[in-house]
């Protein structure tokens, strides 16, 4: 093919990839109910994480407290564009398995037999390390950010009264972040793979890794207290001695 072959196929996809996103966003829209129903469910005492932490709380004897945070809207047009912004979000990520594979099938040409036997695991396990990253974040680290601050009083006369637009914002930047983070694996053993690192490097540099996810964790937090902060860090920090165990036996 030429240039101008692969320049039409590329444009083609990119051309399918907007028309599946696009089309995937106006339904997540239309369905407004049901999107703002997961969206909003970790605000809610109900929420699956709040009830087992209940259940573990009752099993040791102790019991957890109920809560209840109000969210309140203010700008005129904020709830129209708040909603256009999720349904957006959301049509991403629906369509994210199809983006995955339009890309994926246009560069696939260009590579290698011996390319391709790694490649397609890599690109499987990258895409699934930032869906089990943007589940946790949902599952677990924004609702546990969510209760401490959303409850959080430095006196009864002062009532916590959380804006829509900074909930979405903190959801969606821990979402995304965590997922980006998520990726430390394949990127060290992409990385053991050309000879640039190693295990035993990495080992040895365990220390400077940790003061570097603090630094990390510190500005993809959205909040600047340290709870958020090391409920941030701790996975990451996980996820580098996952990767030192990866790259040992597999590279």
């Amino acid at each position: 093919m030429t240039f101008w072959d692969h320049l039409d196929e590329l444009r083609g996809a990119i051309v399918r990839i907007l028309v599946v996103t696009v089309v995937a966003s106006v339904a997540a829209f239309l369905f407004k109910d049901e999107l703002f129903g997961v969206v909003l469910a970790p605000k809610s005492a109900d929420f699956v994480t709040y009830r087992l932490l209940a259940r573990l709380s009752a099993m040791m004897g102790g019991e957890m407290e109920g809560f209840s945070v109000q969210l309140i809207n203010t700008g005129l047009a904020q709830q129209f564009i708040t909603h256009m912004k999720v349904a957006f979000c959301a049509g991403v990520i629906c369509a994210s398995p199809y983006v995955v594979y339009k890309i994926f099938e246009f560069v696939s040409p260009a590579l290698y037999e011996k390319e391709k036997k790694f490649t397609y695991p890599i690109v499987l396990a990258g895409y699934l390390l930032f869906v089990v990253g943007t589940l946790l974040s949902y599952f677990v680290i924004f609702p546990l950010t969510f209760r401490f601050l959303g409850t959080y009083q430095v006196s009864g006369e002062v009532e916590n009264l959380i804006s829509l637009e900074s909930y979405i914002s903190t959801l969606l930047m821990l979402c995304l972040m965590m997922g980006v983070m998520f990726e430390i694996p394949v990127v060290c053993w992409l990385l053991a793979k050309f000879g640039i690192i190693n295990a035993s490097w990495m080992s040895a540099h365990r220390r400077h890794a940790f003061v570097v996810v603090l630094i990390l964790s510190a500005i993809i937090t959205p909040t600047s207290d340290v709870f958020t902060l090391m409920v941030v860090a701790l996975p990451i920090v996980l996820l580098y001695e996952v990767s030192i165990f990866v790259v040992r036996k597999t590279v």
